[in-house]
């Protein structure tokens, strides 16, 4: 079996009961950085062997894992927060594994876009999930495109590039279209400012944001 186990993305009170078990009781626990997974499998105890599995090695090293996964072994994927495969390695190993016969079990758990949509009070019955916006490359067409989505538009965006990118979603989306900023999601510090997307550039211009962000844009109207 291939288990995906959601981490918490902050707080660590976050993790289920299921998934402290199945990390407990597989064979091998494969993470994104070993170093992030090694302080929570500290924290709950948790004896398995560790190996990394990231972006950069998820091509040259799925076939070995398929191996020890058809040869009996139960194997988790972990990625440093959140459901691996969503904006984090884990949808190439999954699809190794399925394309041979191995049994994948994804359990429920911690994902930073859910809390951000719901907290941003934008309609949430349809959305649409970009994660994050090509960085060169493609990245004034795919704004163009979304530009043109009648559903809540969901962006994962570094405090880094968060300044940058809001200007931008103010400039081929409007100023005025409604958005909402969340950040440091389940910890001391979590924060949601809405409002225009103009205001919002205002806004972290004059308080620069620290932490993960997902970024929430109302459709176009």
């Amino acid at each position: 079996m291939l288990y995906i186990v959601p981490t918490p993305v902050g707080n660590l009170d976050d993790m289920t009961f299921r998934a402290i078990n199945v990390l407990k009781q597989v064979d091998l626990i494969l993470a994104e950085d070993t170093r992030t997974s090694s302080v929570l499998l500290k924290h709950f105890d948790i004896h398995t062997p560790l190996r990394s599995h990231h972006k950069f090695n998820e091509h040259g090293t799925s076939a070995q894992i398929v191996q020890q996964l058809l040869a009996g072994s139960d194997i988790a994927l972990v990625s440093d927060a959140g459901t691996p495969a969503i904006s984090d390695p884990g949808f190439f190993l999954v699809r190794e594994a399925v394309s041979a016969g191995v049994e994948v079990q994804c359990l429920p758990g911690a994902t930073a876009f859910v809390p951000a949509l719901v907290d941003s009070a934008l309609p949430n019955d349809r959305f649409f999930f970009e994660g994050f916006l090509p960085q060169k490359k493609g990245r004034q067409t795919r704004l163009k495109q979304l530009a043109e989505l009648e559903h809540t538009i969901i962006i994962y965006e570094s405090p880094f590039r968060l300044q940058k990118t809001l200007e931008q979603l103010s400039e081929y989306l409007g100023s005025e279209r409604q958005a909402s900023v969340s950040r440091e999601i389940s910890k001391i510090h979590e924060e949601t400012v809405r409002g225009t997307l103009a205001e919002l550039a205002g806004h972290f211009r004059q308080n620069p944001p620290k932490g993960e962000i997902v970024i929430c844009i109302a459709g176009k109207q």
